[in-house]
């Protein structure tokens, strides 16, 4: 019952398909992978951006 199959899959698929059309999910599917790649960017330069801040307060305190 738990078990997902290819075939399970593929009749999801087609009824998504069926509901939004390929235009519709073609454009979800861009705007999906455009905001993981600006959340990757945004977790990639958080830390580069703290360590910076860090050093900054460091050296703040030490004048």
């Amino acid at each position: 019952m738990g078990e997902i199959s290819i075939g399970k899959l593929l009749i999801v698929g087609l009824i998504f398909v069926l509901l939004f059309g390929t235009k519709k999910l073609r454009t979800l599917g861009s705007d999906l992978g455009y905001a993981l790649k600006g959340f990757q960017n945004a977790v990639k330069d958080e830390p580069t951006k703290a360590a910076a801040a860090i050093d900054k307060e460091t050296e703040e305190t030490i004048r």
